[in-house]
């Protein structure tokens, strides 16, 4: 590794994983662990745990999991080596600058430079001839002032095929970092040109002031409408947000999420510096993330029309499950809020603003809209949809008042409804509990495990090469009588890597933490090695439980090998593991 991994090794130890991953997720404790939400998946249930003890994350539901490297990796989406300087940051060491990190950092950083110098290219052409297009629409058709375009940095790519392109390689970039950075499109002859072209040109900015993207709205009638930048080493259009830079200082108390640049523009000049847009994709549970750092409540500003309305069903949920107060604005008269404010001003969209629907009383409302409550079949329905969509509530209180306010509608007693609401609840625990119960019972050891891409060729040898790990995680003073197990033994050549990987650590003295190995292991690697540590372990019988997993991998070894005599003692071995079963 290029960095030391003595470093490492103190990285981890000073960044303890339950208070890295508390600053991104809600955790409760239970048991040994601690459950929350799982920021990577939408969920109503806990199935993501933390193992302090293991200094491993894991999550039941969609699989992820490993160390609090892996953890960082994935949550802001990061290489390792950037991963390791945000959590050397986070707690006060200096990171090692050498060999291939410095390479990968000098890229980065190349690439990032590039970005800002082609927002400056694009900045200063809406003053060029070339750029009068976009600068009528920004300036004269969508009434943006001068002050928001210069803070925004917003800009025009002229007409042409290679205007950025010939721009850039005078600085001396190269036609490959224009690729790289997503700003340059190749075709099947080789030949290369810009990927924005006429184009009102809006840059995407992170939240340590780096412009890592753009977005660009076509100036004719070309198609698409609109186009972003490709997913690169330093952009990921699901985990970035438009104007957060910017919104996250805001002192309003609430984010506002508007579907496009010009509604988010359109707010900040009338004073609303905390709205944001996602970029060209829907609300993912990265956004929501994101957001849960900056605010406790979020408005839903989406355009009125179905495909809006559609979008903030969506979100609605998203949002909730990270923490965040949701409402809805409901807006009257105007398609979107750039249109409203136009229309009838600042102080009557704050008037608008105050009075956001909770989520509840949104989705209630859209549930209604589709019924017609005069006829009997209809309002049947309504109810049956209304107390399906009320029973998710965790809050009995507001599954009783929301419940009354349907019952209203629909002119049938309050007891009728909770009584439709609190069916639907217990159906609900039933089927959560039949899951869990067909999760509990499927014995996990035996199962392929697909979703990794691993497999088991033989499945004996590998639930005792798991066992052998989780001993030694647990108590890595058994490395000591594991001499006789080699790497080669093993039937899962990662197991064996990692088996060779620790062992090797332990014998230098060095940490044995699965967390430690984050910059040798894929992704998927560590989230499987986490969902094997999450497995049960006794250590009440540790000694024996080792030389009898040791036992079963080497007579599994042998018979691979083509012997015939298998060492009696070896099979002994295997019959009493079995029957005693060690925590196994």
């Amino acid at each position: 590794m290029a960095i030391p991994e003595a470093f490492i090794d103190e990285l981890v130890a000073r960044n303890e994983i339950s208070d890295v991953v508390s600053s991104y997720v809600h955790l409760t404790r239970k048991g040994n662990n601690l459950w929350g939400l799982c920021p990577f998946h939408n969920e109503k249930t806990p199935s993501f745990s933390v193992a302090p003890e293991k200094q491993i994350y894991h999550c039941f539901g969609c699989g992820k999991g490993g160390g609090v490297i892996s953890f960082i990796m994935e949550m802001e989406n990061l290489p390792f080596v950037e991963a390791v300087r945000f959590l050397a940051q986070r707690s006060g060491m200096e990171m090692p600058e050498q060999g291939e990190n410095e390479g990968y950092r000098r890229r980065r950083e190349r690439l990032l430079a590039l970005n800002k110098d082609a927002a400056r290219f694009f900045h200063e052409k809406l003053r060029a001839p070339e750029g009068r297009a976009g600068a009528e629409y920004l300036f004269q058709k969508r009434g943006l002032s001068p002050g928001v375009v210069t803070r925004f940095g917003l800009g025009v790519a002229p007409e042409g095929w290679d205007n950025l392109i010939q721009a850039m390689m005078e600085k001396g970039y190269t036609k490959r970092e224009l690729l790289d950075a997503g700003l340059a499109v190749d075709n099947k002859k080789g030949r290369i040109y810009d990927r924005f072209r006429n184009r009102v040109m809006f840059p995407i900015i992170d939240l340590r002031g780096e412009v890592i993207g753009f977005g660009g709205r076509v100036l004719d009638d070309s198609t698409p409408k609109y186009l972003n930048s490709p997913d690169t080493v330093i952009y990921n259009k699901s985990r970035n947000l438009f104007a957060l830079n910017i919104a996250k200082k805001s002192k309003q108390g609430r984010i506002i999420l508007t579907e496009g640049y010009m509604d988010t523009l359109s707010l900040h000049q009338a004073g609303f510096d905390c709205a944001v847009a996602s970029l060209g994709t829907s609300l993912t549970q990265e956004h929501a993330q994101l957001l849960s750092r900056y605010t406790k409540e979020a408005v839903i500003a989406y355009d009125g029309d179905g495909a809006g309305m559609k979008a903030a069903q969506r979100a609605i949920p998203i949002l909730e499950k990270t923490g965040i107060q949701v409402k809805v604005l409901q807006m009257r008269g105007a398609k979107d809020p750039d249109e409203f404010i136009k229309k009838y001003g600042r102080e009557a969209f704050a008037k608008l603003l105050d009075q956001s629907e909770n989520h509840i009383e949104y989705r209630l409302r859209q549930i209604q809209v589709k019924y017609d409550l005069s006829d009997d079949a209809q309002k049947v329905e309504f109810l049956r949809e209304s107390a399906a969509m009320l029973s998710t509530l965790p809050s009995p209180v507001e599954r009783e008042i929301y419940g009354g306010r349907a019952a209203q509608a629909a002119g049938i007693s309050p007891q009728a409804m909770a009584q439709e609401i609190q069916r639907e609840y217990q159906r609900r625990l039933r089927q959560a509990k039949k899951q869990q119960e067909r999760r509990d019972l499927t014995p996990a050891a035996q199962l392929q495990p697909r979703e990794y891409g691993i497999r088991y060729p033989n499945m004996r040898s590998g639930r005792a090469e798991e066992g052998v790990l989780r001993l030694m995680l647990l108590e890595p003073a058994l490395f000591r009588e594991s001499e006789s197990l080699t790497p080669e033994q093993f039937s899962v050549p990662v197991l064996g890597r990692v088996y060779a990987l620790l062992r090797q650590r332990f014998l230098e003295g060095r940490s044995t933490q699965l967390a430690a190995l984050a910059g040798e292991l894929t992704s998927e690697e560590m989230s499987f090695l986490a969902g094997v540590l999450e497995k049960p372990e006794s250590l009440a019988h540790s000694q024996q439980a080792l030389r009898d997993y040791i036992a079963i991998i080497q007579t599994e070894a042998l018979k691979r090998a083509g012997e015939s005599a298998v060492d009696p003692l070896l099979a002994a071995a295997e019959k009493f593991r079995e029957k005693k079963a060690y925590g196994g």
